[in-house]
């Protein structure tokens, strides 16, 4: 027996705005630390008159990858989550 299940809209954008939250939750810790690490380096580039444009790159980078390091498990954990709820609306239909 073949049933044919049709995805209503509401259905779609509850999906959707799941999905957005979920990338929001996940790429949060990153971006946060990316803006707080870019507020103290250039306070430390005005207040010394270093104008070098690169600096910013490399202690950004580090504490992304620090942090990357540290919320892995909490991300991990959000998208299981996310593909948990996925699969249980595929297989209830």
């Amino acid at each position: 027996m073949k049933r044919n299940f049709v995805m209503t809209g509401p259905e779609t954008l509850d999906v959707a705005r799941d999905a957005i939250w979920t990338i929001v939750i996940v790429s949060s810790p990153l971006m946060v630390v990316g803006l707080v690490v870019g507020v103290i380096v250039s306070l430390f580039q005005a207040l010394t008159q270093i104008q070098e444009q690169t600096l910013i790159y490399v202690p950004k980078i580090l504490a992304i990858f620090a942090t990357m390091l540290l919320a892995l498990p909490f991300m991990a954990d959000a998208l299981h989550s996310h593909m948990l709820r996925i699969s249980s609306r595929i297989i209830g239909g």
